[in-house]
């Protein structure tokens, strides 16, 4: 079975695409990326907005003899409704409504429960600014192509006549405001068997050997720096074919009886300037679909454009996909030794 799954674009064929991914994650992400000047004044304008919007619905459902055009035609007294609002909304004043008036009783339960909440809120996005320190986005998939198709010229020409598989995880650094060095990747299989014993299921560990810059075997790899945005790889040789998903060999361990299967790469850095460390990780499921095969969708480095704007970020989580003149799938031809010359990513 081919390593690449089939589509519209020969292998090598250069995207033209040159939009960002949109960036998928939780609220908690969302504010952390924003500086805490820019959440305040956020929050102040969405209070402010909810002001003039109750007070308009308070004028309008205020029992009255005037016309609608009497009552708003008084600005200054709109205005004045206006701040009061936004006063009970902050928790330091509070609204008289009509006492026969539903809808005043409920504007002005609205206002009041908002004033209650924003003190928590505003704490909430505090704590998180100060402890949701989470740098590095990750590719949503794990890629499994032939070992010859890593970035490194020696470790391709080694496996050049090899079936043998490597694993590529991506990610890269999403904070403009965050300096990164002594970047740090470590990767672990974690998997359960059943004892011999009683049959009980049992947690097992391995450490994977990943590629180190200079693609041979290590513990670990390293990067001295990390630039905004710029992609990293980590590779982890299968040192077996991989004909299917899910694969059952990896490093020499047959996965065949083994449940839960799962790969874990963990990163950890420094950020300059704070002089904290930094961590991040994440678990890939054997089973539940976060492998693809195929070799990923490279990006086009341009040092005279803003790293967002290079092109390749549309297809940041898709795969390089090849279809013969017959529409049936292919691989890609081997490249020969001496055009294996690119620099490792």
């Amino acid at each position: 079975m081919s390593l690449l799954r089939s589509g519209g674009r020969r292998w090598g064929q250069p995207r033209r695409d040159r939009a960002h991914p949109r960036f998928r994650t939780s609220v908690r992400w969302w504010i952390a990326a924003r500086t805490v000047h820019a959440l305040l004044l956020m929050t102040l304008g969405a209070l402010a907005v909810l002001s003039v919007v109750v007070a308009a619905l308070w004028t309008v459902t205020e029992h009255s003899g005037r016309s609608m055009g009497e009552r708003f035609s008084n600005k200054e007294r709109l205005f004045d409704l206006s701040l009061t609002v936004l006063r009970a909304c902050v928790g330091t004043d509070n609204l008289e409504p009509e006492a026969d008036s539903t809808a005043h009783q409920l504007l002005a339960t609205l206002s009041s429960v908002t004033g209650a909440m924003v003190p928590a809120v505003l704490l909430g996005i505090v704590l998180i600014k100060l402890f949701a320190l989470r740098p590095f986005v990750w590719r949503q998939r794990a890629s499994v192509s032939h070992a010859w198709t890593a970035d490194f010229p020696g470790y391709s020409r080694d496996h050049a006549d090899s079936e043998d598989a490597i694993i590529a995880v991506r990610f890269y650094n999403r904070f403009d405001n965050l300096s990164v060095v002594d970047l740090r990747a470590r990767v672990h299989l974690r998997y359960l068997e059943r004892s011999p014993h009683d049959g009980s299921l049992v947690i097992y560990k391995q450490w994977l050997k990943v590629l180190d810059a200079n693609g041979e075997l290590a513990e670990e790899r390293t990067w001295l720096a990390v630039e905004r945005g710029a992609p990293f790889t980590v590779w982890i040789p299968v040192q077996a074919p991989v004909a299917e998903l899910p694969f059952r060999h990896i490093q020499g361990k047959d996965l065949s009886g083994s449940y839960g299967v799962k790969l874990l790469v963990r990163l950890t850095a420094r950020t300059v300037g704070l002089g904290t460390e930094v961590a991040d990780e994440r678990w890939f499921d054997l089973e539940g679909g976060d492998f693809e095969l195929g070799r990923f969708v490279p990006l086009q480095p341009d040092l005279d454009k803003d790293v967002w704007r290079w092109e390749g970020w549309a297809d940041f989580d898709g795969v390089l996909e090849s279809r013969p003149d017959d529409g049936e799938p292919a691989m890609p031809s081997r490249p020969d030794s001496e055009d294996l010359t690119r620099p490792a990513s």
